[in-house]
């Protein structure tokens, strides 16, 4: 795969099956229930795909967000911004790369429910009709993840 245009086959309409856990930070606690809900996104390519951009909405739940991804050629990397229609704000990005088996690995810093985290979105299982996303947050300076959000993206008929 190459990194420079990875996301080039992330376009047009998906249907997402979205699962996360109900306590994004303590499973440890006994909490560990996951919860499956649906979500579209409408996504695009840009700059000769070294850009990515789509608008997912999550109509159960009553929010939707935008990804721009970006790629930087000095660095061979990308940053993903997400900003949330619900706060009108823009996340910190995560930055990271597809490997040779075509899987993409993107770290960053952030916070939820006001502790520090770690951030991991992985990128994988991509087809030119589906792929797969999971987010993971570490609190403990990447020693241990909890994975609380998986989205199974497949392209839509419409």
């Amino acid at each position: 795969m190459n990194n420079e245009t990875a996301f080039d086959f992330f376009h047009g309409s998906y249907d997402i099956v979205n699962r996360w856990r109900t306590d994004f930070l303590d499973p440890a606690d006994g909490d560990d229930r996951w919860e499956e809900f649906p979500g579209t996104s409408q996504a695009s390519v840009h700059f000769d795909g070294r850009a990515s951009f789509d608008e997912v909405s999550f109509p159960t739940k009553g929010f939707a967000g935008l990804t721009l991804r970006l790629y930087d050629p000095a660095a061979d990397a990308w940053s993903l911004y997400w900003a949330s229609k619900r706060t009108g704000t823009l996340f910190p990005p995560v930055s990271g790369r597809f490997g040779d088996d075509g899987v993409g690995v993107f770290l960053g810093d952030d916070e939820h429910d006001g502790r520090r985290v770690r951030v991991r979105f992985i990128w994988s299982e991509i087809t030119p009709d589906s792929a797969h996303w999971e987010q993971a947050f570490s609190v403990d300076g990447e020693r241990t993840w909890i994975t609380n959000w998986h989205m199974w993206l497949t392209r839509s008929v419409r």
